[in-house]
């Protein structure tokens, strides 16, 4: 995962959460791929061999997850182990595995600016703790201690067009540092910093 961009696999995810409330006779594609791993693992009986017990169906996955449907809100993804402090602006729906975590709210579009920002990683970095190899770890309880500057609607949708811009271009593998600046001084702007602060600071980019 890089800054402002996800590594989409191009796969998709067979929802079968019971809440669903799903006839896989319906499905006889879904049902005959599912049945290639073999009734006797799918099945929730606790016995050996299968999956742990529960009231589901063979089909169904075992748990509700119930944040399901933040995984369709506006969202940051970012991984929790990274040398390179990526965030990602998504408002297409994608999922990710257990190797990143995802951010939803108000105002999301100005906050993926900020964490992707120089004054985010010259204030912030040294809140999460480095682990071998300079990957450093980033869990929501170092998150919770950041105080980040409240923006209006009209401002979020500003920053909104920018990120937008830059994930496109960078989509097709263009340069977007102009725009990355561009970002770092409407930031910088919102904190009212001064021209030494803004030097002092300059453009961050870990890579």
């Amino acid at each position: 995962m890089q800054k402002y961009i996800a590594d989409w696999q191009g796969l998709y995810i067979i929802e079968t959460f019971p809440s669903l409330n799903l006839n896989i006779e319906d499905y006889p594609a879904i049902k005959n791929h599912l049945l290639t791993f073999g009734i006797d693992r799918l099945k929730q009986t606790g016995d050996t061999g299968a999956r742990k017990k529960t009231n589901n169906q063979w089909f169904e996955t075992q748990d509700s997850i119930n944040y399901r449907d933040d995984f369709f809100k506006q969202k940051i993804i970012y991984p929790n182990m990274t040398k390179f402090l990526p965030f990602f602006y998504d408002d297409s729906g994608f999922y990710t595995n257990q190797k990143c975590f995802i951010i939803t709210g108000q105002h999301i579009a100005f906050l993926t600016a900020f964490l992707n920002s120089s004054i985010f990683k010259f204030c912030f970095k040294e809140n999460f703790p480095e682990l071998q190899g300079g990957t450093r770890e980033l869990s929501k309880i170092f998150f919770d201690k950041i105080p980040v500057i409240k923006v209006t609607n009209e401002q979020n949708q500003d920053f909104e067009t920018i990120v937008n811009n830059i994930q496109y271009l960078k989509s097709k593998k263009l340069n977007t540092q102009y725009l990355e600046r561009q970002i770092d001084q409407l930031i910088f702007d919102i904190y009212n910093l001064n021209n030494e602060e803004r030097n002092v600071i300059g453009f961050i980019e870990i890579v």
